[in-house]
């Protein structure tokens, strides 16, 4: 068993405990998880996350393609993975199932293993998407608007072990659908992003 199998399994039995009446698949990371150039950080799956057990795919994976153009890497040179790993959702009174933002609990029981996963993954830069990824990892004070575009750095601390990453925040791309204003930042984003990975990979 290799440390990332044995993540997944503790990360399995520390939730399965906690929830054991309910059905709530986890998606976890995926990627090439030994000290990648990018670890890219959202919020939480989806429906076709959940469905397939794979973090960004469905239209999360169209906008993946985009950062993955951008940045002139593979899916699999990287390491891809969300601050919580089970898909929330929101019933309505039709009965519909929807997604929706995870709420303040669930960001407190997963962001602990994000850290830790972070501290196993070593990656040598963290970009996030989004507010939620972003207060993740750079306190709750942070907002997306302020930081967006620019890298700053990051300290992870999980079960005595410390280590400092050059963070990259970036606007979630979801946000683009609703603010088409936020189409050129983001792109602008992607080239800075870009151009900082050439200066230092």
């Amino acid at each position: 068993m290799d440390a990332m199998e044995k993540f997944r399994g503790d990360v399995r039995r520390f939730f399965e405990s906690l929830w054991p009446a309910e059905e709530k698949p986890l998606v976890f990371g995926e990627g090439d998880w030994r000290s990648p150039p990018v670890m890219l950080v959202g919020e939480a799956p989806g429906e076709q996350e959940t469905l397939q057990g794979r973090p960004f795919v469905g239209k999360a994976g169209k906008n993946l393609e985009g950062f993955l153009q951008a940045l002139g890497l593979r899916r699999e040179e990287i390491y891809i993975s969300n601050v919580v790993k089970v898909r929330p959702v929101k019933v309505s009174a039709r009965g519909s199932v929807s997604n929706r933002p995870p709420n303040r609990e669930e960001i407190l029981l997963f962001t602990p293993w994000l850290y830790r996963e972070i501290l196993l993954v070593k990656p040598r830069r963290l970009v996030t998407l989004g507010n939620v990824a972003l207060k993740a990892l750079a306190g709750p004070q942070a907002v997306i608007g302020a930081y967006h575009g620019r890298e700053t750095a990051c300290q992870v601390r999980e079960g005595g072990q410390t280590a400092e990453f050059p963070l990259f925040p970036l606007y979630h791309p979801a946000s683009i659908i609703y603010n088409r204003s936020l189409t050129k930042v983001y792109a602008e984003d992607l080239g800075v992003l870009a151009q900082t990975m050439r200066e230092q990979p």
